[in-house]
């Protein structure tokens, strides 16, 4: 209950519907660690991602206003990732936006593949599956392009956002 009366506090502050910018921390998103800032022991490899919204470190402010912010947060193993993912990970950790590229419904699912016998990345909505060791390239359904990555670094202990998102969030817009 803490919890909820918090993020709705936080909705209506300056910043909290902008974009992440390079320094955010990273907090979780849902739950009740929601707020708490993600720190690289938080993420075991082999488990489901975290829910997380990117947090200005100077304002205090989590950019929670706009549900494109919404992060997927997960530890792979770095000798099965492809070179670019690699170096946007920070110790094999890894964040994309949470947003599926076909119709813009959010990527919930950690499961097994439709066409192989890996975990994937799963929009539940119209299937669509997305491989996080590959750059989220999809690998199944409907959707016409890779979830965008978020490069990530290490301060502190804590997982910062290196640069902004590498690609365009959401579903394509019809043209």
């Amino acid at each position: 209950m803490a919890a909820n009366r918090f993020a709705v506090a936080q909705e209506d502050q300056p910043g909290s519907s902008d974009r992440p910018e390079k320094g955010d921390l990273l907090v979780v998103s849902e739950g009740e660690r929601a707020g708490d800032v993600i720190k690289i022991d938080d993420l075991k490899l082999g488990d489901p991602p975290l829910h997380a919204w990117p947090k200005d470190p100077k304002t205090s402010v989590i950019r929670n206003g706009s549900r494109l912010n919404e992060i997927l947060v997960m530890r792979l193993d770095l000798a099965e990732m492809d070179e670019e993912t690699r170096s946007r990970s920070a110790e094999g950790i890894v964040a994309y936006s949470a947003i599926c590229t076909h119709a813009g419904c959010s990527v919930t699912g950690w499961l097994k593949s439709e066409t192989g016998d890996k975990d994937v990345l799963k929009c539940f909505c119209h299937n669509s599956e997305f491989d996080p060791r590959e750059r989220a390239q999809v690998v199944f359904g409907p959707a016409p392009r890779r979830l965008p990555a978020l490069p990530l670094a290490i301060a502190d202990g804590s997982l910062t956002i290196a640069a902004t998102f590498v690609g365009k969030i959401g579903a394509q817009q019809p043209g």
